[in-house]
Formats: C-alpha cells, structure tokens, sequence
C-alpha cells in the first residue's frame, strides 16, 4: 500500500505542478493586459510580456526559483536536536493536531487526507483522547455518536472550548468530507464518548485550516486557501498574494474578522482571551491580533519563526506560544522516503514583548518523526504530532 500510494503521489505532483505553472501563467497574462490598458508604455511584470502552454517548461525553474524556492525553505537542512521522547501507542497515520485542557486531559485528530499530502491508509479520520496527568498517557480511541457520516470523517484542525456555566467540554473540529470544508461541534462526554451536534458550512467557510473555540457555538477559523480552487489557490500563494482570511463564525452572524493574510494556517488564544495568534505558514511568521469589538481582530505585529510553521499551542501557565513545524516544505510536498520531510518544534516566549524569545525546542531529519504539524505542551511533557507519520510524547523536565 505504501509503494502504490507513492507512485500516485508522484504522478499527482507532477500533474499539479503542470496546472499550477499554467495557471500561474493565465493569471501573469490577466495582469499583464490589466496594465498595459491603465498604460500603454507601462512595462510588463519583470518585463516578460507573456505566457503559453508552450512556454510552461521554459520557465518552470524560473518560477521556482522566484516564487518557491525561498518561500518553501527548499534547499534548508536541519540537525538533529531530541528530546527524550517515545511513540505514542495507536497512532500510526498522523496526529495533525493536539489540544489540552487545564486539567490535563488531551484530544488528538488523526487520519488526515488533504491536497497534496501523502496518505497510507485508506480508514476514515479518527478522533482520540488521553490523560496526561497518567504516569504513561496512551491515547483511546473516541466513540462518535450523532448523525455524523464517519465514513467520510476527515478531521484536521481541532479546538476545544469549556463552558463555564457548567464545565462542560465541546470539542470543534474542522472536517474535510469528500475535499469539502466544514466545521463539527461535538459534546465531550467522559470517558470517551463525542455527541455530535451541529454541521457548519457557510460560503465564506471555503478552506477551512483550523479554529478556536471563544463560545459554545462560535469560533475563528482560518482559510489557508483564497479560493476553493486548490491549484488556484497555490498559483496565488507562489506569487505571493495576500489573499486569505480569518473568518468569525456565530449563528447571528458570519464574516472576515482579519484579511491581508498570505497563508493562515494554525490559530490560537491567550490565556487571557484577548489576543488572537495566527500562524502565516508561507510567510515564517506568527501574526498577533487584539480581538475589539464585535470580535474584529486588530494586527499588531508578525513574529518571525524561520520555519513552516503549522499549529499554535499556547501553554496555559506561561503564555508561551509552541510551535510544529515544518522545516522544509519542499520535501513535504515532494515526498521521497530516503530523503523524508524534517520536523521542528518552536516556542515563543514573551511574545507581547518589543523582543519575544524564539527557540528551537526538538528538531529531526525525518528518520524518527516526518511532518510535525503540532506541539502541544503539558506539566513537563509535549506532544508532538504529524500530517501522516506517527505522534511523540516527549519529557522536557
């Protein structure tokens, strides 16, 4: 199975970087005539006048290089910097994202099958649950009730929310049926058990990445994508369009709450409810915002992080922002075995501060873990998840 989903891994990349550059070239043209009709002696986009199916070879090193090679840390290598840290038992195809509670308790989204990645399994997305307060945390497996289609569940980002009410726990996560963007909002039940409530789709909901919780049915949750069109959308990001969003979702209303964005992909909240934290993965940044009136956000600033960095876990006691990232995106995109996809964890510390701490926590080569996407720390443990590899549970005491 693994060879087979290789081999269909490579035709794919080829084919998608075939659009991608074909695309990118029908969008180069549109510009191009959009100018020359404001001037006619305004010079064309670095001076090439034109694209054609023909000319896509021709110039596939030179968008490369232009629009990729630096954006996607082609050509970084990594070294090994490790924890001590073992695998965690009954995740075999990724955790690609991992959330705790104060009191300990874990949830871990697994299974993920998304644009470009790799996949070797063909089982629906699961959903886990661990205690980390447990001498040795082993995640179980979460029964889904409700009318769920949980043939095509394909869950990705996650975030939990605890009603104050009642301490309740409602568990939002983001799910891709069928490529579709949608967001589930499931009640916890203890010991293992998600009652599934409610569906979210909404036109402005088009590629949704992950979300946090601010309200039982209300959320933020991030585009990584400007168009539902996923080559599209990679043609616009290469070019370095800051075309993506943060939508607000409640049932009174729905709307962008922050725009400008090159890539969102990760987002989180202070422990004090009052900044926002989005990962723009392309853009080597953390974006801060300070949530105003009608949950607008407001930009303060861009932290910068040197790496692909995926999901936001922010520590509860500390306020430390962790980080899984990708170190080089162009092995995770162009997946070899032998030359496997890095992983790297990054913290921030004092990130209101003129001068935040940035770093480098667990850093490996793709031989013990490939494609972290998440850091989620807990009491002198972290976690540590993927796109489609395994999970860590690590010691950092």
């Amino acid at each position: 199975m693994r060879q087979n989903s290789e081999v269909r891994l490579q035709r794919f990349s080829m084919s998608t970087l075939t659009h991608l550059l074909t695309t990118s070239g029908q969008i180069w043209n549109a510009r191009n005539k959009q100018l020359q009709n404001q001037s006619k002696t305004m010079t064309p986009l670095f001076g090439i006048q034109s694209f054609s199916h023909t000319s896509v070879c021709s110039v596939c090193c030179v968008m490369l290089n232009l629009f990729c090679r630096e954006m996607c840390l082609a050509s970084r290598e990594l070294p090994v910097k490790h924890l001590n840290c073992h695998y965690l038992k009954n995740i075999e195809y990724g955790a690609e994202d991992i959330t705790v509670l104060r009191d300990g308790l874990a949830f871990l989204s697994t299974g993920l099958k998304i644009f470009n990645m790799p996949s070797f399994s063909d089982e629906p997305g699961k959903m886990y649950v661990m205690d980390m307060l447990h001498p040795r945390p082993t995640p179980v497996q979460l029964q889904i009730k409700g009318e769920l289609d949980l043939s095509s569940f394909n869950p990705h980002g996650i975030s939990a929310y605890v009603d104050e009410a009642d301490d309740s726990v409602y568990l939002f996560v983001v799910n891709h049926p069928q490529q579709k963007s949608q967001v589930e909002i499931f009640h916890f039940v203890p010991e293992n058990t998600l009652v599934h409530l409610k569906t979210i789709t909404h036109p402005l909901l088009h590629s949704v990445n992950d979300v946090v919780a601010v309200g039982v049915e209300s959320f933020y949750a991030t585009n990584h994508q400007a168009f539902a069109n996923d080559v599209l959308s990679a043609a616009t990001t290469l070019l370095g369009f800051s075309w993506c969003d943060v939508i607000y979702y409640s049932p009174n209303e729905v709307r962008a709450a922050a725009d400008g964005i090159l890539s969102p992909n990760g987002i989180n909240i202070s422990p004090d409810k009052r900044y926002i934290y989005v990962s723009n993965i392309m853009g080597h940044a953390i974006n801060v915002y300070e949530r105003k009136e009608e949950e607008q956000l407001q930009y303060l600033k861009a932290v910068a992080v040197g790496s692909l960095c995926d999901n936001i876990e922010v520590d509860h006691r500390t306020g430390d922002l962790w980080l899984g990232c990708h170190p080089n995106g162009k092995k995770l995109v162009m997946f070899d075995p032998e030359d496997p996809p890095g992983s790297e964890v990054i913290r921030i510390k004092n990130i209101h501060s003129d001068q935040p701490v940035v770093s480098q926590e667990y850093a490996d080569n793709g031989h013990v873990l490939m494609a972290s996407t998440v850091a989620a720390p807990y009491e002198g443990k972290l976690l540590i998840g993927t796109v489609f590899h395994k999970a860590l549970c690590c010691n950092l005491k």
